[in-house]
């Protein structure tokens, strides 16, 4: 999910109303070049990436707000964070509802986070969908019903599963914010002080083999989540407090070390934060921001971004040869075309 440059719910709410107003008309497959969306070069090293005449174009409009997407089946699947749906859209423009009441509740206040978010598929073809309304990860099968995998850490309800990866060994790292209990009614809420927040940190979690255990306890925002090519490093988005994409050495045993700071965004123009990251085939880290979606090499030097005209806050790697980049970006879903693919999945 996103907040704003600033980083207050209170200024996120107001993004949140104009975001629903603009769904008025219902949700659309579109085609559209994006005049007001830049290819920003910062290093030649870009040009390997993304060609010269590669332009963004909008392939959906219409949503509350997007997130979670992921390339299942020929498809682009992704959430409707606050419209409470998940959706797929075709290459060739077909879009679909795939699930109602994605979050699991029947409902929630207007311009809420109930809804469902990043999806992954799962080591037996199933997915694995994070729901903000049931604060649990949830599978869902072929034929598209939903059942509890993960709910509880020691005892202790979830906060509200965000975003998830599987390193190579199969072992699931996700994150846990809380900021499914966001209240429009009452944007200026500290939501680490929400009575539901019965876990009293916001952790980074590593499942594997039955066992569940908390890697990082210590951010204040988790979110996004990328594994380095060699996966030996592992990079989270923190989205607040400060904004800053952290970078860990992955131990062995699966744990996480030595902190170090990958990309600072906290001084960084435009609306956005830190949220939903990838890596590509060359092992450069794509993450949102600020003003749209950033570009690093793997030592962490900024080779460009992409501006977009709405909060961007997630990507997926996309089409046959997975060169598409699909982004998620507040009521709209974006893609360019690439040089190079994207960083498969361990399952897909």
């Amino acid at each position: 999910m996103k907040l704003n440059a600033r980083n207050t719910v209170v200024e996120l709410a107001s993004v949140l109303f104009f975001a629903t107003a603009a769904i008025a008309s219902g949700q659309t497959a579109v085609h559209e070049a994006v005049p007001t969306a830049k290819v920003v070069r910062n290093s030649p090293a870009l040009d390997a990436v993304i060609a010269l005449d590669a332009k963004l174009e909008k392939v959906a409009t219409g949503f509350v707000w997007t997130e979670g997407p992921m390339w299942h089946k020929g498809a682009l699947w992704f959430s409707d964070l606050s419209g409470n749906k998940v959706y797929s859209l075709t290459p060739d423009g077909k879009l679909k509802v795939l699930l109602e009441k994605a979050g699991g509740l029947e409902s929630f206040p207007a311009g809420g986070y109930g809804g469902s978010n990043a999806m992954a598929v799962n080591k037996d073809g199933s997915v694995l969908l994070m729901q903000h309304g049931m604060r649990r990860i949830a599978q869902v099968d072929d034929k598209l019903n939903v059942k509890a995998f993960l709910d509880k850490y020691q005892g202790q309800q979830f906060n509200s599963p965000n975003d998830l990866v599987f390193a190579a060994d199969g072992a699931l790292y996700f994150t846990d914010p809380p900021y499914g209990f966001f209240d429009p009614a009452a944007p200026s809420k500290d939501l680490d002080k929400d009575p539901r927040h019965a876990i009293k940190f916001n952790g980074v979690y590593r499942y594997k083999d039955g066992n569940l255990t908390a890697v990082i306890t210590d951010l204040p925002r988790p979110n996004g989540l990328a594994f380095s090519l060699d996966g030996n490093t592992f990079y989270v988005a923190n989205s607040q407090n400060p904004a800053i994409v952290y970078k860990y050495d992955v131990k062995p045993d699966g744990t996480l070390a030595n902190r170090q700071v990958f990309a600072d965004m906290s001084k960084e123009p435009g609306d956005g934060v830190p949220d939903g990251m990838k890596v590509d085939s060359q092992g450069n880290l794509w993450a949102s921001g600020p003003g749209g979606f950033f570009i690093y090499s793997p030592k962490g030097q900024l080779l460009g971004k992409i501006l977009f005209p709405e909060v961007a806050a997630n990507l997926a790697w996309g089409g046959a040869d997975g060169k598409t980049a699909y982004f998620t970006a507040a009521t709209s879903i974006y893609k360019i075309v690439l040089k190079i693919p994207g960083q498969l999945p361990v399952y897909r």
